[in-house]
């Protein structure tokens, strides 16, 4: 079981059978399973592109897994599994900072990680320990980078960066989400410097095939 704090309140929400708890901070937790559950961290993108010549604060690895720390610490979970595009590419282990790698290290200890295959990371890597994977099946759920097309059922996936766009006293705010039909799931990106997909877009809408919900 899953250690949960009360200082923020969760969201509850079924998926094909499976009773699951959503992390407004970007993460999905299972505590049935004790899984927690993660996608598009894209570590070291910001190195990435200044390597061709345009640089961003290079913080963006550091903040991301101190997001990570802390749903970690939150929910105590036995199994963390990513759901690709956890290193922005092939290269990011040469260019991660040092101290940046030792709080990853630190982070895999104590815990099993599965790491899914994304387009950016599709082959394993020294800086990720743990199980690499496609995909991989736990009871009712499947978990892996990239929605399938066609009507799926316990799909859980990230990819697509989903995004709600809010109107909050006159002004238009974007927040990362959560987008679900109650059958398959795709999770918002984890990662400082993603960017993201209107949950509205096509790419989002058309893999539900009637009503679905952002969280």
């Amino acid at each position: 079981m899953l250690a949960r704090a009360d200082s923020v309140p969760p969201s509850f929400v079924g998926l094909a059978g499976a009773e699951l708890v959503l992390d407004r901070r970007g993460a999905l937790a299972w505590p049935e399973r004790g899984v927690l559950a993660v996608a598009d961290l894209h570590l070291e993108k910001a190195s990435a592109f200044a390597r061709r010549g345009q640089m961003l604060p290079p913080y963006d690895s550091a903040d991301t897994l101190a997001r990570l720390e802390a749903l970690i610490a939150r929910w105590a979970p036995a199994l963390v599994i990513a759901l690709g595009d956890t290193l922005h590419d092939r290269w990011a282990q040469e260019r991660i900072a040092p101290q940046t790698r030792d709080r990853l290290a630190a982070l895999q200890r104590g815990r099993s990680f599965i790491w899914i295959a994304g387009n950016h990371d599709p082959e394993p890597n020294a800086l990720l320990e743990g199980e690499w994977a496609r995909e991989i099946r736990i009871g009712p759920l499947t978990f892996r980078h990239e929605p399938l097309p066609g009507e799926v059922t316990g799909e859980v996936a990230g990819h697509l960066h989903p995004v709600a766009r809010l109107v909050q006293r006159g002004h238009s705010i974007r927040r990362r989400c959560f987008a679900t039909d109650g059958m398959r799931m795709v999770l918002p990106a984890l990662g400082s410097l993603t960017g993201g997909l209107n949950v509205r877009h096509p790419a989002v809408s058309g893999l539900f095939g009637g009503r679905y919900e952002a969280h």
